[in-house]
């Protein structure tokens, strides 16, 4: 019996972007697709349940020249991580009924090819949800980026901005678990009000608010910074340098303030990587994919003993991802920016 076809909404790139994205630089079209793998095909195809909207997707939103980031394909459905059930597979590993996460892309139906990037949920008993944040991408990119990049010791002076995102309201959580003195920016009252009384983060401030991000900082750090945890870039990075400890480290997981911006502002502070010895490192979570198992045991140790909290901003429906996605880039969001494209 053949397999059956069926309507496949998806999302697409309708041209490479210029500054700030628009919901009308993407597409909703309604091909079909045929549930089935090619013959002798060690794919799977996938039902999506939940779709990832995270800042760098707007990097590949942009035509550029960089072979190790390469931008959309326009009108193909817009890669992202999300959480699947599997309903056909050419895989031994993988069975119909199986439910998954990783790299899959912004439509109803997913044929993956490529299973490198995918992992059978191990726990769910817990919100499948969590597997397209604390539990996937974003949470792997914390706890990497955190111990594997940072290297915290007990009693660090830890900043994270961005810090009542996807990545940072956990790396807050991390540092305080660790014993480390923690302060987050975020871009309103109400995600600083959360980072104090939600996340336990020791100070918090609107980084929207302050005139002064250099002073800002030396308020916080009376002592100076040892780890700044770097998801904006731009003016907040340079701040940071002139706060930095001796020995400090920077990891660098994302410049969202740069995103938009035609030409990328530039970094005036470097001296005080000279001066103060710093230690700047960027990284990419695709680099960890090797650790995930032990890192899902303990983040799921931490999750049901109340040790970590996770927030998340569910949209329902595909036809939202636009609207999601560009809300990013305004800070709509509160915690996680997920699509709830079906539900099991």
């Amino acid at each position: 019996m053949a397999a059956p076809e069926v309507g496949n909404k998806r999302v697409t790139l309708k041209r490479h972007v210029t500054g700030f994205p628009t919901e009308d630089d993407m597409e909703l079209l309604t091909p079909t697709a045929r549930l089935a793998v090619p013959p002798g095909s060690t794919a799977v195809m996938v039902k999506n349940l939940y779709l990832s909207c995270d800042p760098y997707m707007r990097r590949r939103m942009t035509k550029h020249q960089e072979p190790s980031y390469p931008e959309f394909v326009l009108g193909e459905a817009i890669p992202t991580f999300g959480v699947s059930k599997v309903v056909e597979s050419g895989h031994p590993d993988y069975k119909a009924g199986d439910l998954v996460w990783g790299m899959t892309a912004c439509e109803e139906y997913t044929l993956i090819t490529k299973l490198g990037s995918v992992f059978k949920i191990n726990h769910p008993e817990l919100p499948l949800s969590y597997y397209a944040g604390v539990l996937g991408m974003p949470g792997l990119t914390a706890y990497a980026g955190f111990f594997n990049v940072a290297k915290p010791k007990k009693g660090d002076y830890v900043f994270v901005s961005a810090a009542s995102g996807a990545v940072g309201q956990l790396v807050g959580q991390l540092a305080k678990i660790t014993g480390c003195y923690v302060v987050g920016s975020a871009g309103s009252d109400e995600k600083v009000n959360l980072l104090k009384t939600k996340f336990g983060f020791d100070e918090a401030f609107n980084y929207k608010k302050e005139q002064n991000l250099n002073a800002a900082l030396k308020r916080c750090f009376q002592e100076g910074i040892d780890i700044y945890f770097d998801n904006v870039g731009g003016a907040m990075l340079d701040a940071a340098l002139l706060n930095m400890r001796l020995h400090g480290r920077v990891a660098m997981c994302g410049m969202i303030s740069q995103y938009n911006l035609e030409r990328p502002e530039g970094v005036h502070n470097l001296a005080c990587v000279v001066t103060k010895r710093i230690c700047i490192e960027g990284f990419r979570v695709m680099e960890y994919f090797g650790t995930y198992c032990k890192f899902e045991e303990e983040m799921v140790g931490h999750l049901k003993e109340g040790s970590i909290i996770y927030m998340e901003d569910v949209v329902e429906g595909l036809e939202n991802v636009p609207a999601a996605l560009v809300g990013l880039f305004y800070g709509r969001n509160i915690g996680k920016q997920l699509v709830a494209v079906a539900h099991e």
